[in-house]
């Protein structure tokens, strides 16, 4: 049996996230969708700039997050910033609980992506860096692209 691996096609990558925390560990999860919401996906019209991941109950919800209404959609059309109920593993979900008890921890939304037909989200337990930290990460992409750039000018 040759099983092909999943395609994964990236529709929204939330760098913003990578900049303001410090990503601990990552988790792929799957979203309830309602129909219009999935072809808004599809089309890319989706963002992931201000959104959040809270624990109700002993469920993860993804919050504020904006699918743009669907361009051919009717009447049942969705609503844009809806809650959405996140779909894990009962065990990945008591972990992430457990660690988000701890202080200073929380969990982001990084990407969001397609994969097999299905929209998956990909969570990560993060920590909020500080303003030094940012600043270093900054000075180390700088000096990275110095270099680079000397090596490309070196080697013409």
């Amino acid at each position: 049996m040759d099983e092909k691996p999943d395609k994964i096609k990236v529709v929204y990558n939330n760098k913003r996230a990578t900049f303001d925390y410090e990503i601990l560990e990552r988790f792929e999860a799957g979203l309830a969708l309602t129909g219009t919401e999935i072809k808004s996906i599809r089309e890319n019209q989706v963002s992931l700039q201000q959104s959040y991941v809270q624990a109700r109950g002993d469920e993860l919800w993804l919050l504020e997050a904006n699918i743009a209404q669907y361009v051919h959609g009717n009447r049942e059309n969705h609503e844009p910033k809806r809650p959405r109920k996140l779909l894990l593993h009962r065990r990945e979900i008591n972990r992430i609980l457990a660690n988000l008890a701890q202080k200073g921890l929380t969990v982001v939304p990084t990407r969001l992506y397609l994969k097999g037909g299905r929209a998956k989200v990909e969570i990560a337990l993060a920590r909020g860096k500080r303003k030094f930290d940012k600043r270093g990460d900054i000075a180390r992409r700088d000096a990275d692209r110095q270099v680079e750039r000397a090596l490309r000018e070196k080697f013409r």
